[in-house]
C-alpha cells in the first residue's frame, strides 16, 4: 500500500517572528496520524506572496496533500485566498452559503453593522470546494490539481480545528485507501532517556520493521511510545499488544501509567482508584503543581486545595513551621518541608500532600544552596518523607522539572504506602 504522504503550510508573519506559536501543525499531524497519513514537511511562511507560491510548488512536489492555515482574515496581510484564486486559475465569488454565515455572525450575533471588508469573507475562488466556517467566518478551501490535494484553512486554532474534524480528514479518508496506524505508549519516571534506551535496546532491536519505537523525554521522564502500521486493524492491535506488554514488563521499575497521560492524569487516575484525596503545599512552585492537578476534569473529586507559602511568615502563620527553623536551616530545607506538611495536612484535611521549597532562579542561590536547590516532601499524618533534589535551568523549567518531580513522588507514596 503506497504511503499517503501530506505537508503542512502555515502562513503568517507573527509565526515567524515568535509573535504567535504554532500549535496548529503539531495538533494537525497528530490528527493526519490517527488517521493514517504521515506528514512528512512541515514549513512557516511569512505573508509574502512569492514564499508562499514556491512553497505550494515545493510542497506539492513531495506530498499528495498540502494543508495550509492562516491568511484568510479580512486585512491587508491576508494574502492567502487572493494567491490562491490566481494559483488555481479562477475567479472570485461570493458564496452564498458562507454569506448567510458571516451576516448571521455580525448582524444576529455581535449586533453590528456589516462593512464591505466583511463580506468580502464569503468570497471565494470558483474552482474550490468551500468548506463551511461553523466556528468563524472565513471559509475553507478544498483545490485539487494533478492527483494533489490542496486544502487551506483558517489560522485561528478553533476554526481548524472544526473544519479538520469534520470536513477534511473524513473527505480525505474517502479519497485514499489508508493504511491502519495504531500506537500504545507508557510514562516512565525517574530514568533518563539514555539509560531506558540501553536497558531495553534488545527488545528494541528484535522489533519488526513495521513496529517503530519513539522516546519522547520531557522534564524528568520519558515517554515511550510503539507504533505500528499496516492493512489488518486486528492483527495489528493484538501484536502490538503483546510488544507493548513485553516493554511495560522491561519498563515496570520506573513505570508511572500504561497510557499516553501526564504525570497530573496518572497520579488522578490513582487517587480515584484509591478514593484518597491530596493537596499541595507550595513555595517555590507558586502554586503550579496545584494548577497541573486541577487542568484536569474531575480533579475536584481528590483535590483538596493548596497554600501558596511564599514567603517566611505565611509558613509561619499558615503552615504553623517554626521560626527558628526558618531562622536556622532556612527555607529551603528537610526539616522546613516537612513542618509544611505537616502543617498542610492538618489545614487541608487531605489524605495526602506535596511540599515543595527551593531556589529557582535565576537569582537567590548562595554556595550552600545554588539555583536549582529544592525540597520536596511527600507524605500522609502517618509518614512523611522527603527527598533533595538540583536542578540547573532556567527558571521556568527547574519550576516544571519540580512539580513533575514532586507529582512522581506523590505517586510512588501512594502505591508503597
Amino acid at each position: 500500500m503506497e504511503k499517503i504522504l501530506a505537508s503542512i503550510i502555515t502562513i503568517g508573519d507573527e509565526l515567524l517572528i515568535g509573535q504567535v506559536i504554532d500549535t496548529n501543525s503539531a495538533w494537525m499531524a497528530q490528527e493526519l496520524n490517527k488517521a493514517g497519513i504521515w506528514v512528512n514537511h512541515r514549513v512557516a511562511i511569512g505573508d509574502v506572496r512569492d514564499d508562499i507560491w514556491n512553497a505550494l510548488d515545493e510542497e506539492s512536489k513531495r506530498a499528495h496533500i498540502i494543508l495550509i492555515t492562516g491568511g484568510l482574515g479580512p486585512t491587508a496581510d491576508d494574502i492567502t485566498k487572493p494567491l490562491l484564486c490566481e494559483y488555481f486559475g479562477c475567479k472570485m465569488v461570493v458564496d452564498e452559503q458562507a454569506l448567510e454565515n458571516v451576516t448571521n455572525i455580525f448582524q444576529r450575533i455581535l449586533k453590528r453593522k456589516m462593512i464591505e471588508r466583511d463580506i468580502k469573507q464569503a468570497e471565494v475562488p470558483d474552482g474550490c470546494i468551500v468548506i463551511q466556517n461553523k466556528r468563524g467566518t472565513a471559509p475553507g478551501m478544498w483545490f485539487e490539481r494533478d492527483g494533489k490535494i490542496f486544502v487551506s484553512m483558517p489560522g485561528v486554532p478553533n476554526e481548524m480545528k472544526g473544519m479538520m474534524t469534520d470536513e477534511v480528514i473524513p473527505s480525505l479518508q474517502k479519497k485514499f485507501t489508508l493504511p491502519f496506524i495504531v500506537h500504545k505508549t507508557l510514562l516512565v519516571a525517574g530514568i533518563g532517556e539514555s539509560s531506558v534506551a540501553e536497558h531495553i535496546k534488545d527488545f528494541e532491536s528484535t522489533l519488526p520493521s513495521h513496529i517503530k519505537l519513539a522516546y519522547l523525554p520531557n522534564y524528568g521522564m520519558v515517554r515511550l511510545r510503539l507504533t505500528a502500521s499496516g492493512d489488518n486493524k486486528k492483527e495489528l492491535e493484538d501484536e502490538l499488544q503483546n510488544k507493548f506488554e513485553t516493554l511495560k514488563q522491561l519498563v515496570s521499575e520506573w513505570l508511572a501509567i500504561d497510557d499516553d497521560k501526564t504525570m497530573q492524569e496518572a497520579l488522578g487516575k490513582l487517587l480515584k482508584e484509591k478514593n484518597k484525596t491530596i493537596g499541595t503545599a507550595e513555595s517555590c512552585t507558586g502554586g503550579y503543581i496545584a494548577h497541573l492537578i486541577t487542568s484536569i476534569a474531575g480533579s475536584s473529586s481528590y483535590f483538596k486545595g493548596s497554600v501558596v507559602s511564599y514567603a517566611y511568615e505565611t509558613k509561619e502563620d499558615v503552615l504553623h513551621v517554626s521560626k527558628e527553623t526558618l531562622e536556622t536551616l532556612g527555607a529551603v530545607s528537610q526539616e522546613t518541608v516537612l513542618q509544611m506538611a505537616k502543617g498542610a495536612l492538618e489545614l487541608l484535611n487531605t489524605d495526602y500532600i506535596i511540599v515543595t521549597s527551593g531556589i529557582m532562579g535565576p537569582d537567590g542561590g548562595t554556595p550552600e544552596k545554588p539555583v536549582g536547590t529544592v525540597w520536596i516532601a511527600v507524605g500522609s499524618k502517618e509518614k512523611i518523607i522527603a527527598q533533595k533534589f538540583k536542578f540547573r535551568f532556567d527558571r521556568m523549567r527547574n519550576i516544571e522539572l519540580t512539580a513533575n518531580n514532586a507529582m512522581n513522588m506523590a505517586r510512588k507514596f501512594i502505591v508503597e504506602n
